[in-house]
């Protein structure tokens, strides 16, 4: 089992910078888990913003964030990061951090085969 708890969202203008974080907690090391941030506007699906593999070596960005966006974890610290700069009004979110075992790559895996998810954050960025 593992808990996730997000924080770091808020309200933002347009072109401003916020970073997200993600405690991992439970019995299994966090290590062990790819890691992953998705997001989630109103209407809309749910789609992956970030993931990370194991060691913190590959990464994967979507267009829509690529040079914008950076994530990172610190596995002593059981805790993953979202750098996000130059936000724009489209960045406006629920943002999810997601855990997914047995899962090693630079790809990222889809929502609906994350093991575990946190409670979200909100991300709103004004015009």
């Amino acid at each position: 089992q593992v808990q996730l708890v997000e924080s770091g969202g808020g309200l933002v203008q347009a072109g401003g910078s916020l970073r997200l974080s993600c405690v991992a907690s439970g019995s299994t090391p966090f290590m062990l888990y790819a890691m992953g941030w998705f997001r989630q506007a109103p209407g809309k699906e749910r789609e992956a913003v970030s993931c990370i593999n194991l060691s913190g070596t590959s990464t994967y960005y979507p267009d829509s964030v690529k040079g914008r966006f950076t994530i990172s974890r610190d596995n002593a610290k059981n805790t993953l990061y979202l750098q996000m700069n130059n936000l724009t009004p489209e960045d406006t979110a629920v943002y999810y951090c997601a855990a997914r075992n047995f899962y090693n790559s630079g790809t990222c895996f889809l929502p609906n085969s994350a093991n575990y998810w946190g409670q979200g954050t909100q991300v709103t960025v004004s015009s």
